[in-house]
């Protein structure tokens, strides 16, 4: 007789996920019952106030989705459920601060209703997520929460993926046995996993027990051998995944997609594109403009200070590479003493004696950069981004550090990554600019408008003012 068919994992985690909406639902609801009686002793709630309770219920269920908060694989990283949680709670509040106020209905609410919910609502949600996390580790202790999977495959490729889940898995994943259809030259274990049978096997092992997953881990050359087998698992009611050849352990993938109508595994993408592309260009266009009208008094000054230090132009010009490395000119303020291009261009050094004294604080502050304002402006340039480096310098390090030219992949900023967490200065050898690359990198494969903000805030304290400044 067959063993009961317990619920699979996969199913559980989808479970518990909408638990936890129906809970955020309830704590909003709960808690503004019971702000509402703190403030007026009753439970005759008014309508208005029901409607803000149901659109703070739309509100919070769509800006947490968005917040990537109901991801099961997220609710064990506290730090990170907990801060995304106040934003999109912030958000929440501030969007029915902002209904209220365009609908004249703001005199309605009670200033104490208002903070004593978005409070205790606060409250009620990490209360909800610790029981949730402490749940969801009791079961992973005990196995319930582990995908089960069945492996097709006992040769290299099956191997490599059994350990790579492993080494991955802290309790997410169970092998519960492999399967391959050869006849021969099948060992009997990989990686201290049995192997049960063949794919006929593994047609009635699914019947009798619960799978969550089956992946093929055998080579894509044999195709007419993955289109039978395929076939074969049709009549199994379990998700059947292809496990890449070798050729995809090597490449970075960013999901799948179709082109007409064929399976495509994305490698590259263009790290900005769509509604991304257009607010990094409202960001850089909007706040250009506005530091431009605020700093117009400075510049002024600073262009003052230059005319009477030193002989010279103002602006010192220099092409650099921007975006696809395509060639800019960028803008800075003249620091050092005026004289023919030289064509190697070095790298200013500490006590570098072509240095102005002028020029000397302007680079230690970093107010030589603010010219670059109308690069950005003229949409060469962006107010965050990997920065932009001198022709000679690019050309000499593409060939010895591997990916450099990736930076390309955005427009270059006044202020980056790279630079709020010190990475300023001459880079003399090789290590520098790779650590300096990393960064750059790591900013563009994590984009995002808040982590422009973060950046730009940091800017005035650990980015323009820096010992490696000179």
């Amino acid at each position: 007789m067959l063993s009961k068919r317990r619920v699979v994992a996969a199913d559980l985690q989808t479970l518990l996920l909408g638990i936890l909406r129906v809970a955020d639902a309830a704590v909003i609801v709960l808690t503004a019952i019971a702000s509402y009686w703190l403030r007026h002793e009753t439970f005759d709630i008014p309508e208005i106030y029901l409607i803000a309770i149901i659109f703070a219920i739309v509100l919070t269920l769509n800006y947490m989705q968005i917040a990537r908060l109901y991801i099961f694989a997220h609710q064990t990283q506290i730090a990170l459920q907990f801060g995304r949680m106040l934003m999109a709670w912030s958000a929440v509040m501030l969007t029915l601060i902002a209904l209220a106020y365009f609908t004249r209905t703001s005199e309605a609410f009670s200033r104490a209703f208002v903070i004593g919910w978005s409070t205790l609502s606060l409250a009620g949600f990490i209360i909800v997520r610790l029981v949730f996390i402490l749940q969801i580790d009791r079961w992973r202790r005990v196995g319930r929460l582990s995908l089960n999977i069945a492996v097709v495959g006992a040769g290299d490729l099956g191997e490599r993926f059994i350990r790579h889940i492993e080494a991955a898995g802290a309790g997410q994943y169970r092998v519960v046995g492999v399967f391959d259809s050869r006849q021969t030259r099948i060992p009997d274990s990989i990686v201290g996993h049995r192997v049960l049978g063949t794919i006929e096997d593994l047609v009635v092992y699914a019947r009798s027990h619960p799978l969550d997953e089956i992946v093929l881990a055998l080579p894509w050359r044999a195709a007419s051998n993955l289109e039978e087998i395929v076939k074969k698992l049709k009549a199994v009611p379990v998700n059947v995944k292809l496990c890449p050849d070798h050729v995809g352990w090597t490449l970075a993938t960013r999901g799948f997609d179709t082109l007409a109508g064929i399976p495509m595994m994305a490698v590259l993408e263009r790290p900005l594109s769509g509604w991304n592309l257009i607010l990094k260009a409202l960001e850089d266009r909007l706040l250009a403009a506005i530091l431009l009208v605020l700093f117009s008094p400075l510049l002024a000054l600073v262009a003052l200070a230059i005319r009477l230090d030193s002989k010279g132009p103002l602006l010192f010009r220099q092409t650099r590479y921007g975006f696809n490395n395509n060639p800019i000119t960028v803008f800075k303020f003249r620091t050092m003493a005026h004289r023919p291009d030289d064509a190697a261009v070095p790298q200013a050094k500490r006590d570098d004696p072509r240095i102005t004294r002028v020029g000397r604080f302007l680079r230690r502050s970093s107010l030589d950069e603010l010219p670059q304002l109308v690069n950005v402006l003229s949409g060469e340039m962006s107010l965050v981004g990997p920065r932009p480096h001198a022709v000679a310098h690019n050309e000499q390090y593409a060939k010895i550090i591997d990916d450099y030219l990736t930076r390309h992949r955005v427009k270059p900023g006044i202020t980056g990554w790279a630079q709020v967490n010190g990475l300023r200065g001459e880079t003399d050898t090789p290590e520098k600019m790779r650590r300096r690359v990393q960064y750059d990198l790591y900013y563009i494969d994590n984009w995002s408008l808040w982590f422009d903000v973060k950046i730009l805030l940091l800017t005035p304290f650990v980015g323009f003012v820096n010992k490696n400044a000179y």
